[in-house]
């Protein structure tokens, strides 16, 4: 019998990525993302639910998300949802839901707000909006 075990967030990155190694040297990044969900109560309320997510990149993509993710930034995850149970050092047992990644695109590019020294001009200058070449990607 066939079965699925897909989820896909665009969201942002709640906090500065972890990167580790395991006793065999694989680089694994762990790093949470808030998804936020807009609704209107039955009193005619606007009310926001932001939902977080575990999500654990392995390899070269876990490289990747160290190197170009930060907290804030906005981010697309594809991956699938596992399970991980543990025995605390109280003997108690523990689990945690992850997104195991397979899939990460940096929706914002690095360096694209100005700094707070910066001030922003209202004119935007139309000679300088380059188009994006695939060269410009950080991935």
């Amino acid at each position: 019998m066939p079965s699925l075990n897909k989820l896909t967030i665009i969201g942002n990155v709640g906090n500065e990525p972890e990167m580790r190694f395991t006793p065999n040297g694989k680089p694994v990044t762990s790093f949470s993302v808030a998804t936020n969900w807009l609704y209107t109560s039955s009193e005619g309320e606007r009310r926001q639910e932001t939902e977080w997510f575990n999500v654990v990149a392995w390899n070269r993509l876990a490289e990747q998300c160290n190197q170009f993710l930060a907290k804030g930034r906005l981010v697309y995850v594809e991956g699938r949802i596992h399970t991980r149970n543990w025995e605390g050092q109280d003997g108690q047992q523990h689990s945690k839901i992850e997104v195991i990644a397979s899939r990460v695109i940096f929706l914002e590019r690095r360096g694209a707000a100005p700094l707070p020294d910066e001030k922003m001009d209202d004119r935007v200058d139309e000679s300088a909006v380059a188009e994006l070449e695939p060269e410009d990607l950080p991935f």
